[in-house]
């Protein structure tokens, strides 16, 4: 079962959160968090991409880097641009895209239950990714940006949320660059916060949604504190992490699509041709085309758009990966015509999620960049959690989760 506390927070004052607040680390270039920040030292990019601190060019992994992140923390707790709230805490999240909001609760999940398969992952880790998140949290001795979780939806927390939805929130702004509705409430009353734990000790697993690397680098870094404690009991908060969690039916998995620069040495005709050996294949013309369905994909090529239907027989519906989309393209076109076998290597493929939609892949194959596109049908939560409970992975580059989480609503630390 599921162990989450409450914690003390370290926030910005309500009149500073748009200056501090920001996109996650990981969606945005150094480059691009230079400009974003600009004159803006409140700026959590300060702290979570603190290489724009140095002269352009400069690693986001040189050691100098790591040790900023540690000093701009401490100017921003010094500053009064983050201050901690003077007990433990359960928060509110939401979030509103396109007339839609979920509402998530920020917890301190527990680092065991990580380690253990209680916090259940659908996705694998790289090595160094998780290094450099690693020697983050270590710099900060923080949990600076939170992960993504979702949980089986729970009648007593949608309960809850809704109460507190319905007062002021202690945030409430529209954030740059996607123009989402963020708002944040703190959960302050003991028997809620009370109420809140109890129903996630019901619940056997959570799920990683979003933030693998953060997920894997926080509980590293949680155990490996433990074993250098020699007074470890168990209950100190280096155990525990940052999380948001969603229930599972709020969430938007969105389209992520694919593009690739050659056809393997085929004609578009002999490509086409390659395709109807395991798929209908119908000509939809110039106007853009979404698929419809689950394995159905739409093909860009030559100017034109194509509906692809995956043949019975070539996918297996009892197979929670075999009858994943993006299993059956990986097969059957990257890996079986293009000769594309590796999604994270390969310099012949690249990736469109999110919001940037089917305008972008026609452009990338107008513009000569990109030989043809392959839209596909959205993963959906239940094949993520099915996925998860089996204990195996989802091929690469599977979901993109709409919208992210900002960062700088709130930063736990790990003591």
């Amino acid at each position: 079962m599921a162990t989450v506390k409450p914690f003390r927070g370290l926030r910005p004052p309500r009149d500073l959160v748009e200056r501090v607040e920001s996109r996650p680390y990981d969606v945005l270039s150094s480059e691009e968090a230079r400009a974003e920040a600009g004159d803006n030292e409140m700026s959590l990019y300060h702290i979570i991409k603190p290489e724009i601190d140095f002269a352009p060019g400069t690693s986001e992994y040189d050691p100098r880097v790591y040790a900023k992140a540690a000093e701009n923390f401490e100017k921003f707790q010094r500053n009064g641009w983050l201050v901690e709230d003077d007990r433990e805490l359960y928060y509110i999240y939401a979030q509103t895209m396109n007339g839609k909001t979920q509402y998530g609760l920020v917890v301190a999940a527990f680092v065991d239950d990580y380690l253990n398969g209680v916090i259940k992952k659908h996705e694998l880790t790289r090595r160094d990714k998780e290094e450099d998140r690693m020697k983050h949290v270590r710099a900060t001795n923080a949990n600076m940006e939170p992960v993504f979780f979702a949980y089986p939806d729970n009648a007593t927390l949608d309960g809850l949320v809704q109460r507190y939805a319905a007062t002021t929130p202690e945030y409430d702004f529209i954030a740059p660059v996607d123009g989402f509705r963020h708002q944040f409430w703190v959960v302050s009353d003991s028997r809620d916060i009370s109420a809140i734990t109890a129903e996630f000790a019901k619940m056997p697993s959570l799920y990683i949604a979003d933030g693998h690397h953060r997920s894997a680098a926080a509980a590293l870094v949680g155990a490996e504190k433990a074993r250098q404690d020699a007074g470890h009991k168990g209950d100190e908060e280096y155990n525990y992490f940052m999380a948001v969690c969603f229930p599972a039916s709020q969430l938007t998995i969105l389209d992520y699509n694919r593009v690739v620069r050659s056809l393997n040495g085929l004609s578009s005709g002999q490509f086409l041709e390659a395709l109807a050996q395991n798929f209908e294949v119908e000509p939809k013309g110039e106007a853009a085309y979404r698929p419809q369905r689950l394995h159905e994909f739409s093909l860009y090529l030559d100017g034109q758009w194509y509906s692809l239907v995956a043949k019975p027989g070539t996918y297996d519906d009892n197979d929670p990966i075999g009858v994943l989309d993006v299993d059956i393209s990986s097969r059957l076109i990257l890996s079986e015509i293009l000769g594309i076998n590796d999604l994270r290597s390969d310099d012949r493929i690249d990736f469109v999620g999110g919001l940037r939609g089917l305008d972008e892949l026609k452009r990338r194959v107008d513009s000569g960049e990109m030989r043809a596109a392959l839209a596909l049908y959205p993963v959906s939560m239940k094949q993520i959690m099915d996925i998860a409970d089996s204990g195996k992975i989802m091929p690469p580059k599977a979901t993109w989760f709409e919208p992210k989480l900002r960062s700088g609503l709130v930063v736990h630390k790990l003591s």
